[in-house]
């Protein structure tokens, strides 16, 4: 039996250069001001490139990754909530008992009211469905 890794970079919500949050400071949202990283200021775990507003940012998440990691793999709750990965817009985003957790916005809509108005089922039915792992795309 194959085991899924749901935290392989193949699992993971990455560009094309494999940079994760489309580049934002996974730290500067734990701020509340969501920013955009330096490209000099970087760090890869797991696979994913992470960019950083300061060396501080930096150290915080090289001492406690896990901490500022998104959940379900930096993909949109709202589109894992219902078995499926899709993309996010970086800033449309909660951050929720010390969990980020990041939402697709563009012209399909706003993912993140849907999760809003029950989000205690919709992240079980996330944590369940990341966990099961083999998402497909939207």
């Amino acid at each position: 039996m194959t085991t899924y890794d749901n935290t392989a970079p193949e699992s993971l919500n990455l560009n094309g250069a494999g940079i994760a949050l489309e580049g934002y400071d996974p730290v500067s949202y734990f701020s509340g001001q969501p920013a955009l990283g330096n490209p000099a200021i970087a760090f890869t775990y797991r696979g994913a490139i992470y960019y950083f507003t300061s060396a501080a940012n930096k150290a915080h998440f090289e001492a406690e990754p896990e901490k500022y990691l998104p959940q379900y793999g930096g993909f949109c709750a709202t589109a894992v909530s219902e078995g499926k990965t899709f993309s996010i817009d970086p800033v449309n985003y909660n951050v929720t008992d010390g969990k980020l957790y990041l939402f697709y916005k563009g012209e399909f809509g706003d993912a993140k009211p849907d999760w809003d108005a029950d989000a205690e089922n919709r992240r079980k039915n996330a944590d369940a469905n990341w966990a099961k792992g083999n998402l497909p795309p939207a």
